[in-house]
């Protein structure tokens, strides 16, 4: 790794909206380089930093080189837990100036942070970051800097075009779009549904109604299922990203959450919710169903995409650093 010079990139915390260009700009740089095919804008890094679980003065860290342009920058989410502290980073260094260090102080950074988060909890500290599998130069990096592999995602897609089945769900049940005020009791069912997932964070009620804010939300894509008393026993939630699909010209949605409650599996609502659901992402015009799964998901899920059409596009690899107290 080669050493930093006196005109190297120095480290400076978040200023103000005018920095939020010069992120998304380098981001897009980087993704087109890395041949990631995503990509972002000053709108949507306004909504993921408004979460309320991101402290934007803190969990943000910017590297501007001598003439004041960015060169790399890293975020840190760090979700409340009662066992572990964990800090998922997310970081880009621009592609010309790769393996100069930057990637080294962003690494460093991470681990600072969050330390200095957990100062008053004294949980266990996993700092958390992933890759693509093609992502040699950055696997490697996490490797050399402690990382370990621990688990695999595969990203699905499913043409709209083909068919899809006529949903079956149980007797009495029915489907409904979330209503607002019932946005506690959609967060109870997730929780119940996940809680058994690995690397499950509970998610907070103030998450999901920061959910709602997002320009992309769509009421109608936010679907659940209620057994004959009107309990929540089953969710699918759809989302479209408009600016994704204007960037790549593509017309794609996503199922982007699926589950069924606890003590209401085996029935068949996980596929009757989500068949629901690209039945609706094809209602609003959509031309390609995309998810994200965990290769090792214990309610086989990846059987049930496969079993509806939806067939992998790529592996991403999560891995792990496990910091000394």
């Amino acid at each position: 790794m080669l050493a930093l010079t006196k005109q190297s990139p120095t480290a400076r915390s978040y200023a103000d909206a005018t920095d939020l260009q010069a992120i998304a700009a380098l981001i897009n740089a980087c993704e087109a380089f890395d041949h990631l095919d995503q990509g972002t804008s000053v709108e949507e890094l306004r909504q993921d930093f408004a979460d309320p679980e991101f402290d934007l003065t803190r969990d943000l860290q910017l590297w501007v080189n001598s003439q004041g342009h960015l060169v790399g920058y890293g975020s840190l989410w760090m979700p409340p837990s009662s066992e572990t502290q964990d800090g998922f980073l997310g970081f880009k260094v621009r592609p010309d100036v790769r393996s100069q260090g930057i990637e080294d102080q962003i690494l460093a950074w991470a681990e600072d942070r969050l330390r200095e988060k957990d100062q008053a909890s004294g949980l266990p500290l996993n700092l958390r970051a992933g890759a693509r599998e093609h992502q040699a130069d950055r696997l490697a990096l996490l490797a050399a800097h402690g990382f370990s592999s621990v688990r695999y995602f595969y990203r699905m897609a499913r043409p709209l075009a083909t068919a899809i089945p006529t949903p079956q769900l149980p007797p009495g049940y029915r489907v409904q779009s979330l209503q607002p005020n019932q946005v506690e009791a959609w967060v109870a069912m997730f929780n119940q549904t996940f809680i058994d997932h690995w690397n499950f964070h509970p998610l907070t009620v103030e998450q999901r109604q920061h959910w709602l804010t997002d320009p992309d939300y769509e009421p109608g894509l936010d679907l659940v299922a209620l057994d004959p008393e009107g309990t929540f026993a089953a969710f699918c939630l759809g989302s479209i990203y408009s600016q994704d699909n204007r960037r790549t010209g593509r017309h794609e949605g996503w199922i982007a959450d699926l589950g069924t409650r606890r003590g209401f599996r085996q029935q068949g609502l996980g596929r009757a919710m989500l068949l629901t659901g690209l039945q609706h992402l094809k209602a609003k015009g959509v031309a390609t169903a995309l998810l994200g799964v965990d290769a090792e998901n214990p309610s086989g899920a990846l059987r049930l995409y496969e079993s509806v059409g939806f067939r992998q596009l790529f592996t991403s690899i999560a891995y792990c650093k496990t910091l000394p107290g």
